[in-house]
């Protein structure tokens, strides 16, 4: 099966947009097609507490025909038209669609952040991950989100095989980042954030990324758009990730980035997985 996860930061504008980062983002929604995944994960869709709109349906229908839609958007007490996630998948699949709550602090869990697909042998689940915040101001929830969010996570594996993927807001090691030194106490890469994605891995789950490629270094994920060359210097980090269960690992035929072109931001990331 092949799969794609995007953080596609505001679904709206990707789809209704007609700016020049709009056009970039409608090109990757094409890039994404020609792909034919069986699955899509979008986070980050930024969408009502309603969803998507009718002409998001439609035009998600004209552009990716023969798909089936769920989402999971903001809702009260939480900001509206914040974080969110959504996924595509083929009509042809029936899977179980739940919305869960992890226990989170604060409103994490009114934001829209999971999504989970039942299937029949196992687990595919979406998440967008907290921030840490400008200034670390919410590290400390971060942490306890990461500390729910992998027990949830370890529950699902002791029913099924799971397949967990989204932007996980962490750069996990040194050589997940272009600049590590600069950034040790940036939002993304401290200490306690790596040390919640360690503990994430040791209950039971690989980073395909790395089981494929070993320590290759400068392949990235995400560039800031406030930095204009960023994209251009390969300025990057890698915070978005296909992780799978330890004893489906094997299964695995590729886990990499679908290239995005000159927009800056997130890219496209792939799995296929032989199950």
């Amino acid at each position: 099966m092949k799969f794609i996860s995007w953080n596609i930061d505001s679904l709206n504008a990707a789809l209704t947009g007609d700016s020049a980062r709009a056009l970039l983002s409608q090109n990757v929604l094409k890039t994404i097609k020609e792909h034919d995944p069986d699955v899509i994960a979008f986070q980050e869709t930024k969408l009502s507490s309603n969803g998507p709109t009718k002409k998001h349906l439609e035009m998600l229908s004209d552009l990716y025909p023969d798909y089936e839609i769920a989402w999971n958007s903001s809702v009260e007490p939480a900001r509206k038209g914040y974080a969110g996630t959504m996924f595509l998948y083929k009509n042809n699949l029936k899977p179980i669609v739940t919305c869960p709550a992890i226990g989170a602090p604060g409103t994490m869990d009114s934001e829209g952040r999971i999504i989970t697909l039942e299937f029949e042998d196992f687990y595919l689940t979406q998440v967008y991950t907290p921030n840490a915040g400008d200034g670390l101001d919410r590290l400390e929830d971060r942490q306890i989100w990461d500390i729910k969010y992998a027990e949830y996570l370890a529950d699902l594996d002791k029913e099924k095989y799971v397949i967990a993927t989204g932007d996980f807001n962490v750069a996990h090691k040194e050589i997940d980042l272009a600049h590590p030194k600069s950034n040790r106490r940036s939002a993304g890469f401290t200490d306690e954030e790596r040390e919640g994605f360690t503990n994430l891995l040791a209950k039971g789950f690989t980073d395909t990324f790395r089981y494929i490629h070993g320590d290759v270094e400068g392949v990235y994920t995400w560039w800031a758009q406030r930095a204009k060359t960023s994209k251009i210097n390969n300025s990057g980090w890698r915070i978005d990730y296909w992780l799978v269960s330890d004893r489906i690992a094997d299964k695995v035929i590729k886990s990499e980035m679908i290239d995005s072109g000159p927009r800056q931001d997130h890219t496209p990331i792939l799995l296929e997985i032989n199950l």
